[in-house]
């Protein structure tokens, strides 16, 4: 079996109104949060309202994400994580079948 590789791969998407509030919603529920910070050995996170699409690994994308996201990847002081597959399926998302939210960690 070869590996099919990917020379150009389009992340952009567009969520309706609703389901992005449904998403939002969950993704800064209390409850959300404190796990979110558990995992990421912190006092409190963010949700600075970015989302992007997981891209196909590449030269140019090798940590999976777009490019412009990659500060964020590599910067201690935030968190990226994938959206639950629960909370897509609530917020009635299905295309992009995955999303990863962005968390800006803040600590007193």
């Amino acid at each position: 079996m070869a590996l099919k590789i990917i020379q150009s791969f389009d992340s952009s998407f567009t969520l309706e109104p609703q389901a992005k509030a449904a998403l939002f919603e969950l993704l800064t529920n209390e409850s959300f949060l404190k796990q979110v910070c558990q995992q990421s050995n912190c006092q409190q996170v963010e949700f600075i309202e970015l989302l992007f699409q997981p891209v196909p690994y590449s030269n140019a994308t090798p940590k999976g994400m777009p490019a412009e996201f990659e500060k964020y990847h590599q910067s201690e002081e935030y968190v990226v994580l994938n959206v639950p597959p629960n909370f897509m399926f609530k917020a009635k998302i299905f295309k992009p079948s995955r999303l990863c939210a962005i968390y800006r960690k803040i600590d007193h």
